[in-house]
């Protein structure tokens, strides 16, 4: 497809992937798990496929409704897709996982996940969530004692200071309390580690002046 600026095509027959198969009437949309870049694409495929039990494993229904499961990235990937090599739902699938394998390639393991840092633009909330998705990924799976001490081992020293009182607790308390240092940092309530660190540098030299 061209860009707008080459006058594109914008007839439903060209922007639909699949103008030839005709949904069934009354048929209701399920609610899908959307897929942006996709963990484990074969979990993802499983998941639909459990909410598109309706429509009995008709390949043209499964195709058909597969975008809807979709977002961001990996939406943008089925858009630029030539549908026309997709002869049944298998080839779908087939390029669908080959695409997003690399998910499955990069799992971080307990040492990566010990050193994983929080982003500058994310809250620490988005920070929790996102380190839990990829920690209940690992194999073995993690005890709720150890998330923890490896979480805490992935804090900066300002939130390690405060949340190394959080050990034993469990992840989500832990998550909330860091939360909670967040939002004192902010209102200046809390003192991070960096102004901790030059108040006691200004008050050595301070001190040494004096002497």
């Amino acid at each position: 497809m061209q860009g707008i600026g080459n006058q594109t095509n914008m007839s439903y027959n060209n922007l639909c992937m699949l103008p030839d198969v005709h949904l069934p009437e009354g048929l209701k949309m399920p609610k899908f798990n959307l897929c942006d870049r996709c963990g484990d694409p074969v979990s993802h495929l499983r998941g639909y496929c459990s909410e598109m039990r309706s429509v009995g494993g008709k390949d043209e229904l499964l195709m058909a409704y597969f975008s809807e499961s979709l977002s961001g990235a990996s939406l943008e990937w089925y858009t630029h897709q030539d549908v026309s090599k997709w002869y049944a739902w298998d080839d779908m699938t087939q390029d669908f996982v080959r695409h997003f394998q690399y998910n499955i390639a990069i799992i971080l393991d307990r040492p990566s996940l010990s050193k994983m840092e929080k982003k500058h633009e994310e809250s620490f909330r988005e920070f929790g969530l996102r380190w839990k998705e990829q920690a209940a990924r690992v194999s073995p799976p993690f005890d709720e004692e150890e998330m923890v001490k490896i979480f805490l081992q992935a804090q900066g020293p300002t939130y390690f200071s405060y949340l190394i009182l959080a050990l034993g607790q469990p992840f989500n308390d832990v998550v909330k309390m860091g939360k909670m240092v967040e939002e004192g940092i902010k209102s200046g309530k809390t003192m991070s580690y960096a102004v901790w660190k030059s108040n006691t540098e200004d008050i050595q030299n301070i001190s040494i002046s004096l002497g």
